[in-house]
């Protein structure tokens, strides 16, 4: 978009120019474009590698323009802390769905934080399993329907939806953990800070870091994609509240 011969609004120089796969209303394709605009400002592309997990996720190196190693599910975490350790000189990020990192990742990323991996974490939250069908995941809400709890999700019987971003938030190690949406412009900018802010610690060689992101997946929530933000504002964001939940500077004095 032009404005007075001035440039106000292009694609990302980090973001391929392709047709998105995502189903319509699936705010990944947000997401993507908001982790190219904080490589592209903080001048990185050339040495940031991203690490796609399974799952709706992973086609993320479809999109971003930067090199990719595709981790088996839920390793991405132990992939990052690999190449990190190699070359710590480079950028590394790993994008992962609710499905990879808190069901068969679980313990990969509660060990990476508690190691303080200098690598960052997008955590896209979006309370279901997606590519493979739309069954419970850790994070889905109680009474959710799912299509392995058609009656919706029995706490009595599953336990409650793991709240990733509190949790990590206990461990003692530095790091960087905040929770934020992308279902509405507004929520997208805040997003966007969050997620250059992540990056941003670990140019700085600061801590580990991790921005979990709500997202929408009308598809197998069975909603219009305008039902689906309505929802997550009504349902998701209660339960999984919106802010920062640990920065390294807490722990500089201890």
């Amino acid at each position: 978009m032009t404005r007075n011969n001035r440039t106000i609004f292009e694609r990302p120089e980090a973001l391929y120019d392709v047709v998105t796969h995502y189903c319509p209303g699936c705010t990944h394709g947000v997401i993507h474009r908001l982790v190219a605009e904080a490589i592209d400002e903080l001048g990185v592309r050339e040495k940031t590698l991203g690490v796609a997990p399974v799952g709706c996720a992973v086609f993320v190196y479809n999109y971003i323009k930067t090199d990719f190693l595709e981790a088996p599910h839920g390793r991405a975490p132990a992939l990052a802390t690999g190449f990190k350790r190699l070359r710590p000189d480079m950028i590394v990020f790993t994008y992962q769905g609710d499905g990879d990192l808190a069901s068969i990742g679980t313990a990969e990323i509660i060990h990476a934080a508690n190691r303080g991996e200098k690598f960052t974490t997008i955590f896209v939250n979006n309370s279901i399993y997606g590519m493979t069908g739309g069954q419970m995941a850790p994070t889905t809400l109680p009474g959710q329907v799912a299509t392995t709890c058609p009656m919706g999700r029995d706490v009595s019987l599953v336990g409650y939806p793991i709240r990733m971003a509190e949790m990590l938030a206990t461990l003692k190690t530095p790091a960087y953990i905040e929770r934020v949406a992308s279902h509405t412009p507004r929520h997208i900018v805040h997003a966007k800070r969050a997620i250059k802010k992540a990056f941003t610690y670990q140019l700085e060689g600061k801590c580990f870091s991790l921005v979990e992101v709500l997202s929408t997946c009308p598809t197998n929530w069975g909603l219009t994609p305008a039902e689906a933000t309505k929802w997550t504002e009504e349902n998701a964001i209660p339960y999984f509240p919106l802010g920062l939940y640990k920065q390294p500077d807490e722990m500089e004095s201890d």
